[in-house]
């Protein structure tokens, strides 16, 4: 399918922060994409968790089968649409890559740790990534991609740390916070995609961990309505054993919400009409939900938020996940030696030691907590809660 005329086209891209030449055989974006999957932090996210950590199970996601579940959810929004599949796909590979260990918790610890040094955001952090933490080239840091993918990465932005920001970078990916402009159509997709994503994980993890039910869902109508038109097409599912039918569930409500940002969307643009990328830019956001659905949408996650992210257990995890990483931060901070010397030699130790603890996996802040304490925090939790998930092999 050919591009539309307000798509991300890659032969028009505002360019890198530093020139290079073209690449045989690919445009700036498909390279954005493989520089992305080539990257340190990118092979990092195997082992970055959300709501259920490293150690509870094999079978739940992980930021990396998040990423690319956003890739492919995204990919199939921008082909309906006629915008860049590779600008997308480039955006959600990239989008999680200043993610904390331990998910949120990780992060909201490392931000109360940066109170009175600048705070830390997790979406800010990806973009540093990308243009500094990264070493794999000499001639720059970072991985020194295009401007249509930075955009993207860069989701969320206070107005403080824009101002920062355009101050180093005038004109950049920053500038549309102060002006009051939008991102790309395809970075507005890929944000909408993560959120699809992520609430349909999330159901499934939940059920997966025990922590949810099939019968706790009915009280969402975006669920139930696609679990009963399976079970109407496929009545031997209910007496069944296993996951078949919280699987069609899942599969059928991601459809759905695929379809209907497809038509809202078109139907958006269309209205619109805007003549080029940037002139979708200077306009209100256009990709989004129908009314309809974005209410279900709405209210899928408070009850998310209610049920699931605020249970008992889950909290009882995030409460050791910001003690190890309060504890690590400390400990770096007090004594910077135990960092790589290329964090330890830095002279704004607080925002060094940030840097090092946010690109850690979890399984590697838990050594190293372990290493430096003495304690095993998490392995008190494990022989205190009842085991996550089912131990059985799943196909």
């Amino acid at each position: 399918m050919p591009l539309a005329p307000y798509a991300s086209h890659a032969a028009a891209s505002r360019g890198r922060r530093f020139a290079e030449a073209p690449a045989r055989g690919r445009d700036d974006f498909q390279r954005d994409r493989d520089r992305i999957v080539h990257s340190t932090a990118f092979r990092r996210l195997v082992y970055k968790t959300q709501v259920f950590l490293n150690h509870e199970g094999d079978l739940f996601r992980t930021r990396l089968t998040h990423s690319l579940e956003v890739a492919q959810l995204g990919r199939a929004i921008a082909r309906g649409l006629g915008l860049n599949e590779d600008l997308v796909e480039a955006i959600a590979l990239a989008h999680d890559l200043g993610h904390t260990p331990f998910g949120h918790a990780g992060q909201d610890a490392l931000h109360d740790c940066m109170a009175d040094h600048g705070g830390f955001e997790h979406n800010l952090q990806s973009l540093k990534v990308v243009d500094a933490l990264e070493q794999r080239y000499p001639a720059f840091d970072g991985l020194n991609l295009s401007f249509e993918t930075r955009e993207g990465i860069l989701k969320h932005c206070s107005h403080r740390d824009a101002l920062v920001l355009a101050a180093a970078e005038p004109g950049g990916v920053a500038q549309r916070f102060l002006d009051g402009g939008q991102p790309s159509l395809e970075a507005q997709l890929t944000n909408l995609a993560d959120a699809i994503a992520y609430n349909a994980h999330d159901i499934d993890d939940g059920v997966r961990s025990g922590l949810l039910t099939l019968e706790q869902l009915d009280e969402l109508p975006l669920v139930r309505q696609h679990r009963d038109a399976a079970l109407a097409e496929y009545p031997a599912l209910a007496g069944q054993p296993g996951r078949r039918l919280l699987f069609e569930t899942i599969r059928r409500m991601l459809s759905a919400q695929v379809h209907d940002v497809i038509d809202a969307t078109a139907a958006a643009l269309a209205q619109a009409a805007p003549l080029d990328a940037d002139a979708a830019r200077r306009l209100p956001r256009l990709v989004g939900f129908s009314p309809a659905m974005h209410a279900d949408g709405t209210a899928l996650k408070r009850w998310l938020f209610r049920a699931l992210y605020r249970h008992p257990q889950v909290n009882a995890t995030t409460d050791v996940a910001k003690r190890v990483v309060r504890e690590l931060f400390a400990a770096y901070v007090a004594a910077p030696q135990e960092m790589p010397a290329d964090f330890a030699q830095r002279a704004d130790r607080h925002r060094a030691v940030a840097d090092y603890v946010a690109g850690m996996t979890d399984r590697f802040a838990s050594r190293e907590h372990r290493r430096l304490t003495g304690h095993d925090a998490f392995a008190d939790l494990a022989r205190a809660l009842p085991p996550a998930g089912q131990a059985t092999l799943e196909f």
